[in-house]
């Protein structure tokens, strides 16, 4: 490898280096001890040296350094791990430089000279590779070649990390390098002569976690299903710890079935995955969670600034982040005060006077006629240039969408498929209205405006307290303004927490969650979708259609067909929109509760922003979202509750509990006004307010958990609890239900959670979701595993132990070709929810080759390969280039556990079409010695009678025929001579090198000149006329009288009754092998087999 060329003072500082070559300029060592017979000693001390001493660990044992005559000063110019690799340095100096150094008179011009080619041979390959991307090429260049040396994996492994740590091996450590890739975590050590090498994927990490080692506090371990392993001595284990998370992370989703999770287009190529760009993509989701932005929201800028807050009268610190369409402001102490501007809203984006005490500020104007001013801005006019040109570009987008939208309009039939429902009516009079008419009508008010009962109140009927609260956002309005962008403070957090009035409801939840911005954006999108998907039928809508009646039950817009028939709209709407998510269960009792405060497309919108904003991943098929931030939960039970984790040491249980609340957002616990007010905290605040809440109802009922004896009592526990919660107008169930002491108010509720928990992050969320969602993925890989297994265990003979090793096998095969291949899990078909559990992995020709040369019970030696490729194809029934697991486990349930005449079967049918294609090498008969037909054909029987083959035969293939009309299979098809002698040339190379190879050699060779025979004959007697001989089937003789003017024929009968005469045949194909033996030695190789293979591709087509 070159390397930059760096001034070595001394050529040979403490005799650690043996000089191989050397000419006037140039210098080629060798590491002292490296290569020496007898001088273990003297290696052992050079190399621990190198690692105490060296930067890099274990430094290369070759080298070339460039000299300048007479001179003690010299630059080290080219390593090597080998001496191949050095001498090829060694030899292009040789060629191409020196000649032209002897021209320089002055030596130093010349050294000049040497290094700046040198540095252009490193520029070329650094700008051709993985270091072009890095922010140290050079250097990183250099690791990354230490790290291909060391582990010997293919160039498209891409290095992103490498930090110095230990590994750490019961109680002791090793010192040496952690490198970090986009599918493996490596460690390499060297002391004292002990290499230490260590590979894992990161789809075997079940688990990342911080952790103490006795006095060693900053140690991370990594779980996987066999072990664990600690790592410590890092200097920022912080950010080691967030590298590694999100690798794991991404390599789960690109490689098992993440149930829906998509991967970053910026991150689907592994060649793009750097330090910087993960770095990027963790500011990203953040600030996306952050804001509650749309998922495809790219970060543009992030700077520290100063903006005016009227409420503290002073400018408030923080930072500033642009996306495409928004602009956010989030002030240092997060949650202290958030500003949020559409791009759509703003007006105008100016540059005002610098000045001592406003230093480059920026003033933002929007469409509601108010300023933002922001300060402090370090690059001002990068950031003004680039806002500008985003809204120019918004606006220009803006003007074609209504241009296209007029002429839209302007050809519409008069009459369109749906209708407005403007006034309200009472269920009497709706009654009249007919079915068809409410399908088709899009309301144009919220339902609570119509329909009113002792659930909600009516904005005309206002409680005391519900006067107070709309006087208290009037005057929040008046102060702060109304809409998308307006501060969001500890005061609005206040008013929140109070319970946002009935009037004002809906248009908060519009604005707090940013979903207006959607439904500005896309003025005609849903009465578009209603039009188009409204009586289409599909597993959606058949679902949607059995929850209609059990969303709200108990409210009246919903016992009436107007409610329902909105409900069915926004929810068939929304699966027509999104067929990835379709219709998830709760998501009725969402979309109902959003009805009832906003007009129907508001509610549209409401639910988009929910399931593909707020809690993406949560609707999925498998709900991955749901069950990481239930994972996350119980983690912050341990850390917030630490007395409640003591006492009961399974906090699974009440983990469990949690994923209806956050699946339902406590819909489905609480007393109806109760969960509005949570709603009202979650269009807010975000999730972070059902965590905050969840810990507030744990902590509230710590005491009565810690003494339950059971689970079941803990629930009860719970659910009594949530049943109390009040708002204060809601109603209670009783008149003799006990007094208001047994009640905890919601606003008491949500006020304690903050208090208490007010300190959690959305920072601190995203990164506990990042390592939990590793844990989740893998527990359904578990059961996908189990769940196959269980389903093709009743099909074979094979022990669960050696199905499950076959399964890991199956798996790491696939998984390879995602490592090094195109990098993106992309199957052929879909995976849709009701596929078996037995298509989630599938390999391809030359995977299942590998996976044949690794596990085959008869190896074939060169010939290998063509009996893989034969079998794929067997296999491959549907020829889509690709085999499941279920057919690989039963074709080595084949080779291993069946009897005598299925394996005959087997080998027979790879040597017929479709297995047997017409291109394969044509064999001649007479060259082969073991075809000849002039030998005499005896059989030797058990009682000493010695009897003709012929006549042998005629017996078993009576027998035979009698066992196939028992089975009734379908007759195989004849083998003609060319297929015969392809069938023979297999069996010839299984018995190579067997200890009986000689007897086997002679055994086919009898069968051969025997089925050769008798092949001759029933062609001489088809070509008579003859009658089908005794023992044939009716199908069979169908097919002789066909093949009368081919070649000769041999039916599988009479091969199979060949082979049983010869016992030495019977003998090795029933020799039992042991398959577990096969499993443990094809996993120690497989690895770095299949890496090998890939190398060597990769290099010839370059």
């Amino acid at each position: 490898m070159w390397l930059t060329p760096e001034e070595v003072a001394l050529k040979n500082a403490l005799k650690l280096w043996v000089t191989e070559k050397s000419n006037d300029f140039f210098v080629l060592q060798r590491r002292r001890g490296h290569g020496d017979t007898g001088g273990k000693i003297t290696g052992m001390l050079v190399g621990a040296l190198d690692t105490v001493l060296d930067s890099n660990a274990r430094v290369a044992p070759f080298r070339i350094l460039l000299q300048v005559p007479g001179s003690q000063v010299s630059w080290v110019i080219a390593s090597g791990a080998t001496a191949e690799e050095v001498q090829k340095h060694w030899k292009w100096l040789d060629q191409n430089l020196l000649p032209y150094m002897s021209v320089f008179e002055n030596k130093q011009d010349a050294a000049s000279f040497a290094q700046g080619k040198v540095k252009g041979l490193i520029a070329e390959e650094v700008l051709g590779g993985q270091a072009a991307l890095e922010d140290d090429p050079a250097r990183f260049r250099e690791v990354l070649a230490r790290f291909e040396q060391r582990f010997g994996l293919p160039q498209q492994e891409k290095l992103v990390a490498h930090y110095s740590c230990c590994c750490w091996k019961g109680r002791v450590p090793r010192q040496g390098w952690l490198y970090l890739s986009t599918n493996h975590l490596a460690f390499y050590s060297f002391l004292l002569g002990k290499e230490v090498k260590l590979l894992v994927p990161w789809a075997e990490v079940t688990g990342l976690e911080r952790a103490s080692l006795g006095l060693m506090t900053d140690v991370i371990r990594v779980r996987t299903r066999q072990r664990q392993r600690d790592f410590s001595m890092f200097l920022n284990v912080d950010e080691v710890m967030t590298v590694m998370s999100q690798l794991a992370d991404l390599a789960l989703r690109r490689l098992l079935d993440s149930g829906g999770l998509e991967v970053d287009k910026s991150l689907q190529q592994a060649t793009n995955v750097t330090k910087r760009v993960l770095e990027h993509q963790a500011l990203r989701q953040y600030v996306l969670s952050l804001f509650g932005l749309p998922r495809s929201e790219k970060l543009q800028e992030v700077m520290n600034c100063s903006m005016w807050t009227p409420h503290a009268r002073c400018h408030t610190p923080g930072k500033l982040y642009t996306t495409d369409n928004y602009m956010g402001f989030s002030s240092r102490q997060e949650g202290q005060c958030t500003l949020l501007i559409p791009l759509a809203e703003v007006q105008s984006i100016e540059k005002a006077e610098s000045t001592s005490a406003l230093p480059n500020p920026v003033i933002i104007s929007v469409k509601s006629k108010k300023a933002f001013q922001l300060i402090e801005l370090v690059q001002r006019d990068e950031l003004v240039e680039n806002l500008t040109d985003r809204l120019r570009a918004l606006h220009w987008r803006q003007a074609v969408f209504r241009g296209h939208s007029q002429r839209k309009k302007s050809q519409i039939s008069s009459t369109p498929y749906y209708t407005f429902y403007y006034d309200g009516v009472s269920s009497e009079e709706n009654d009249e209205v007919s079915d068809e008419t409410l399908r088709n009508t899009v309301l144009t008010e919220a339902l609570i405006t119509t329909f009113q009962t002792g659930l909600s109140q009516s904005p005309n009927n206002k409680t005391m307290s519900e006067q107070l609260r709309v006087r208290l956002w009037g005057d929040h309005f008046e102060e702060f303004g109304r809409g998308v962008h307006m501060f969001r403070t500890d005061k609005i957090r206040k008013l929140v927490a109070m319970g946002i009035p009935e009037s004002l409801r809906g248009e908060l939840w519009f604005i707090f969650s940013d979903a207006c911005s959607s439904l500005a954006a896309h003025p005609d999108y849903y009465a578009d979708l209603v039009s188009k998907c409204m009586g289409e039928t599909s597993i959606a809508t058949e679902e949607i259609e059995r929850d209609l009646h059990r969303s709200l039950p108990e409210h009246a817009a919903f016992q009436n067909q107007t409610g329902i028939a909105a409900l069915r709209r926004v929810l068939t709407a929304y699966a027509h929109r999104n067929p990835n998510i379709g219709y998830c269960q709760s998501m009725n009792i969402l979309a109902s509760v959003l009805l009832l405060y906003a007009k129907e497309e508001e509610a549209f919108w409401l639910l988009v922003t929910v399931c593909e904003r707020m809690l993406p991943d949560y609707f999925n098929h498998r709900v991955i979202g749901a069950q990481v931030d239930q994972s996350v939960f119980e983690e912050l039970i341990r850390e917030r509750l630490p007395s409640l984790a003591e006492s009961v040491p399974d906090l699974s249980p009440l983990a469990s509990v949690s994923l209806t609340w956050f699946l339902t957002l406590f819909l489905s616990v609480l007393p109806f006004r109760s969960a509005l007010c949570v709603l009202d905290c979650f269009f807010y605040h975000g999730i972070k307010a059902v965590f905050q809440l969840g810990l507030a109802v744990l902590d509230a009922n710590a005491a009565e958990l810690c003494a339950s004896t059971d689970d079941g009592q803990a629930l009860m526990t719970l659910t009594s609890f949530l049943e109390q919660v009040r708002d204060d107008e809601e109603p209670c169930a009783c008149a003799e239900e006990a007094g208001p002491a047994t009640h905890t108010h919601i606003t008491v509720l949500i006020n304690d959670a903050y208090e208490k928990f007010g300190d959690l992050t959305v920072r601190q969320l995203e990164r506990m979701r990042c390592r939990h969602r590793i844990q989740v993925l893998q527990s359904h890989e578990d059961t996908t595993k189990e769940n196959t297994l269980r389903l093709v265990s009743p099909d074979v003979s094979l022990s669960q132990e050696d199905l499950s090793g076959l399964y890991d096998l199956f798996k790491t095969e696939h998984f390879i070709s995602l490592y090094w291949g195109d990098g993106v899990r992309t199957p052929p078909e879909p995976r849709a929810v009701s596929r078996g559990y037995t298509e989630s992995y599938h390999v391809d020709c030359a995977q299942f080759k590998s996976l044949y040369a690794l596990l085959a019970p008869w190896p074939c030696g060169s010939h290998t390969d063509t009996v893989a490729q034969r079998t794929f194809t067997l296999l491959d029934q549907n020829r889509q280039n690709r085999i499941s697991f279920t057919q690989f486990a039963r074709w080595l349930d084949t080779l291993y556990c069946e009897d005598f005449n299925e394996k005959v079967r087997l080998l027979y049918r790879l040597h017929i079409p479709p297995a047997l294609t017409e291109n394969e090498d044509q064999s001649s008969l007479v060259k082969n010695p073991i075809l000849s037909t002039t030998r005499p054909l005896y059989v030797d029987l058990p009682n000493g009678e010695r009897k003709s083959h012929e006549e042998q035969l005629k017996q078993m293939l009576k027998d035979l025929a009698k066992e196939k009309d028992k089975g009734q299979e379908k007759p195989l098809p004849h083998m003609n001579q060319r297929e015969f002698v392809q069938f023979c040339k297999t069996l010839c190379n299984m018995f190579h090198g067997d200890r009986a190879e000689n007897e086997l050699f002679q055994a086919i060779a009898m069968v051969t000149s025997l089925v050769l025979q008798i092949g001759e004959a029933r062609h001489k007697a088809r070509t008579s006329g003859a009658e089908p001989k005794e023992g044939e089937s009716p199908d069979q003789a169908a097919s002789s009288m066909s093949e009368s003017e081919g070649d000769w024929t041999a039916s599988f009968e009479q091969i199979l009754a060949s082979l049983l005469t010869e016992q030495a045949l019977v003998n090795f194909l029933e020799r039992p092998v042991d398959l577990s033996a096969k499993i443990a030695s094809a996993k120690e190789q497989q690895y770095h087999v299949r890496a090998g293979l890939l190398m060597i591709q990769h290099q010839k087509t370059r």
